[in-house]
């Protein structure tokens, strides 16, 4: 998509926002019930604040479960939710940029956008490679991928959310506590798991480059990913080039996901020989919203399942991670 498309786009939604707002009444209000408006991004995000906060806010997710957020587009309506919000938690390190564009355009006073990817890491901590090349600009967004980053991402959100609703701020810190004993029992079984699988077989060849910052925290290697920089399909000749580089670096599997349907990854897979698994995942959580297993402790346990299973090691040192939502099922929050 052309930036003049972009910027055409962008601004049909600003208009689109000025219409919604005089229609809906759209004063910037908080919840008729007081709660604060929270607005997060991506799954994994949104239920990492969900673990935090439970129903002490009313929380929206902006991209729906199973949706692309590098390609996903806002929808006007979605100026509305962002006009109301009293705390936004985005990613950051250029993952939603329209998002963070059009919450800048109608963050109503006192409100606060908090991009918890530049909070954790520093510049010189930022990963580029196959999927995020240094030359474009943008670094790896994938923090959450990364248990022990996640759970930084929830002390942020206790922290936010202490400060606009110190009322609250015991329930937040007792379910912040839980969700750190789940994600250091989640990191403890990845760790196990990791072990088990030969050494020789710790090396993640992927179709998107999800895994840059948990592969070095665990031990793995990451040999490359199938899918360009601009998010379109492989080239024939970068086909050509992938089945050559899997055939000379010993994978015993390579890995897509749902949410990058490809034509040419099981392809690519069968004529380098090696097998094909779909089921990664880096931002669709299994099962549907209010599931007992919609969380991002459950996706990474399936991830690492998958993993496990595919590289010659044994899934079965997952079973023990309790995957639920420290608050319960998540049915409440809007996505």
């Amino acid at each position: 998509m052309s930036l003049k498309l972009k910027a055409y786009r962008f601004f049909i939604v600003l208009l689109a926002l000025t219409f919604l707002l005089s229609a809906c009444g759209g004063d910037g209000s908080d919840s008729s019930d007081g709660r604060l408006q929270v607005v997060a991004t991506v799954s994994p995000i949104t239920n990492i604040v969900y673990n935090v906060s439970g129903d002490l806010v009313e929380l929206t997710g902006l991209v729906p479960a199973g949706a692309d957020s590098h390609t996903f587009e806002l929808a006007p309506s979605d100026a509305v939710t962002l006009a109301n919000a009293d705390v936004i938690f985005i990613n950051g390190l250029d993952l939603e940029v329209s998002a963070i564009r059009m919450a800048e355009a109608n963050l109503k006073e006192g409100a606060e956008i908090v991009l918890m990817g530049e909070m954790v890491i520093e510049p010189d901590e930022y990963v580029f490679d196959f999927s995020f090349p240094e030359e474009g600009g943008s670094p790896n967004p994938h923090l959450w991928t990364d248990p022990i980053y996640a759970l930084a991402y929830a002390e942020i959100v206790r922290e936010k959310l202490t400060a606009r609703d110190p009322e609250n701020a015991d329930a937040y810190q007792a379910n912040y506590d839980e969700f750190a004993k789940r994600i250091e029992a989640l990191h403890a079984a990845i760790q196990a798991a990791t072990a088990s699988i030969p050494e020789d077989n710790r090396k993640l060849y992927t179709y998107h480059d999800s895994f840059a910052y948990f592969a070095p925290r665990y031990g793995y290697t990451v040999l490359g990913a199938m899918q360009p920089s601009d998010f379109s399909e492989p080239s024939a000749q970068e086909v050509a080039a992938l089945i050559e580089q899997l055939r000379d670096g010993g994978v015993p599997a390579i890995f897509g996901s749902e949410v990058f349907p490809s034509t040419v990854v099981d392809q690519i897979g069968r004529e380098a020989g090696v097998s094909f698994v779909s089921t990664l995942s880096d931002d669709d959580l299994p099962g549907d919203p209010g599931d007992p297993e919609h969380s991002y402790i459950s996706m990474m346990v399936e991830n690492l399942r998958t993993m496990a299973e595919a590289l010659g090691g044994d899934p079965a040192l997952m079973d023990g991670v309790d995957t639920g939502n420290v608050p319960g099922p998540d049915s409440s929050v809007k996505q």
